[in-house]
């Protein structure tokens, strides 16, 4: 049975979520029954290990999501497929080998769990403007690629912003044409892909 492509690992969502909340409560609850007059342990208790479970809950996403895309990488190398092209996304890796029609995946808030599938199974890829309104106020803050994959929407981000650029800003410009570029690059690669597997089912016939 093929795996299907999953973005949130729930599990590890509410762990790294809920997790530092319940340490520095936790800690905060020890340093009030434990150390009701002060002192280090209060401080510890109090300050350091609270301080240490925001940090976490600030950086610590950011930073095994960023290891994991590295050795994904360098897996995605070792397996024989080339990396003719790596987005990087926010919260998400999208690593093509155009040739070989393979697409790899890896997701900010799933990153122990990595894909290397082949592109026949995107269903579509499309670009997204994010234009609106109109006249004087028409406008995007955002540009993605879009593309379904069993059954799944993934959105890439070529460029975002908390305020609205005009269509014909450079900022959208580009981020558009990064966009169309990556729908074109997975397209290719899909059509690839299915071309392997027709040559693949071809050659068996043939055996047979």
């Amino acid at each position: 049975m093929e795996e299907k492509v999953q973005k949130t690992n729930i599990l590890y969502l509410l762990g790294y979520i809920l997790g530092p909340a319940a340490i520095a409560a936790a800690s905060i609850g020890l340093g009030a029954l434990c150390f009701p007059k002060g002192g280090t342990g209060a401080v510890i208790t109090f300050m350091i290990i609270p301080l240490i479970a925001v940090a976490w809950w600030i950086f610590a996403g950011s930073l095994i999501f960023k290891q994991k895309t590295k050795e994904f990488e360098k897996e995605f190398s070792a397996k024989g497929y080339k990396r003719n092209h790596t987005f990087y996304g926010r919260g998400k890796t999208v690593v093509l080998d155009i040739e070989q029609g393979t697409v790899g995946l890896v997701f900010f808030w799933n990153p122990f769990q990595t894909y290397i599938l082949p592109a026949s199974r995107v269903e579509k890829a499309w670009v997204d403007d994010g234009k609106m309104g109109a006249g004087f106020m028409e406008g995007s803050s955002r540009v993605s690629f879009l593309f379904i994959i069993d059954g799944i929407k993934v959105r890439v981000d070529t460029f975002t912003s908390n305020q609205r650029f005009r269509m014909d800003d450079k900022h959208i410009l580009t981020g558009i044409s990064k966009a169309d570029m990556m729908v074109k690059n997975i397209e290719e690669a899909k059509k690839n892909s299915k071309s392997s597997s027709k040559s693949a089912k071809s050659t068996e016939k043939t055996t047979k």
